[in-house]
C-alpha cells in the first residue's frame, strides 16, 4: 500500500489555495497516487452544512476536514485540503492527527486579494458590510513554520506547483520525477 500523506493548504480567501491543488491532483495521480481533494467550500456543502462563521464553527468544520484527511491519509490516499483554516491551534491539532501533514501556505497580501475579488467580498468586508470576514474583520494566524510557502502574488500557478512538489519529494511522500519509473 502506498503511503498516505496530507497536502494542507491554508490561506486567504482568494489566495489561490484551490487553483493550486487541483494542479496538484494530476500531477499526484501521474506518481501513482490515490487523491482526494477536500475544498473548503465543498466541505461546507456538504459535510459541515448549517455551521456559520463564528470561532467555534469554523473549528468544527477544520477538524472534520482533519478527520475525513486522517481517514484517508491512514488509508495510503494522497489528500489535499484547500480551506482558509486561520487559527494555529486548530491547524496543529490536525498536524498532530494526521501525522503524515505538508502545510502549504498561500501567501498572498489583502491589497492584491481585494483587487482580484471577482465578487467583490474584500471590498464589502472593508466597508464593513461582511462581519467575521477572515483577514478584515476576523484573525487569519499565519502558519510559523509551514514546509512550504507560496507567494501568489508574485508566482505563477506552476512556479507555485513546482515549490509543493519539490517539499513533497525533499520530504519522502514523492519519489523524485527523475527517479520515478515511466
Amino acid at each position: 500500500m502506498e503511503r498516505g500523506f496530507t497536502v494542507w493548504f491554508t490561506g486567504l480567501s482568494g489566495a489561490g489555495k484551490s487553483t493550486i491543488a487541483e494542479r496538484l491532483a494530476p500531477v499526484l495521480k501521474e506518481r501513482g497516487c490515490n487523491v482526494e481533494i477536500l475544498d473548503g467550500d465543498i466541505v461546507r456543502t456538504h459535510l459541515s452544512k448549517g455551521l456559520g462563521f463564528s470561532k467555534e464553527d469554523r473549528d468544527i468544520n477544520i477538524r472534520r476536514i482533519a478527520f475525513v484527511a486522517h481517514l484517508l491519509s491512514r488509508n495510503g490516499v494522497a489528500v489535499i485540503t484547500a480551506a482558509i483554516s486561520p487559527y494555529r491551534d486548530v491547524r496543529a491539532e490536525a498536524r498532530e492527527m494526521i501525522g503524515d501533514f505538508v502545510e502549504v501556505y498561500a501567501k498572498c497580501p489583502i491589497d492584491t486579494l481585494a483587487e482580484r475579488d471577482v465578487k467583490g467580498l474584500y471590498k464589502k468586508a472593508l466597508a464593513g458590510e461582511i462581519q467575521n470576514f477572515t483577514g478584515v474583520s476576523d484573525p487569519y494566524e499565519e502558519p510559523l513554520t509551514p514546509e512550504v510557502v507560496v507567494n501568489t502574488d508574485t508566482e505563477t500557478v506552476d512556479e507555485s506547483l513546482a515549490k509543493v512538489v519539490a517539499a513533497l519529494e525533499e520530504h519522502g511522500y514523492l519519489t523524485p520525477a527523475s527517479r520515478a519509473v515511466r
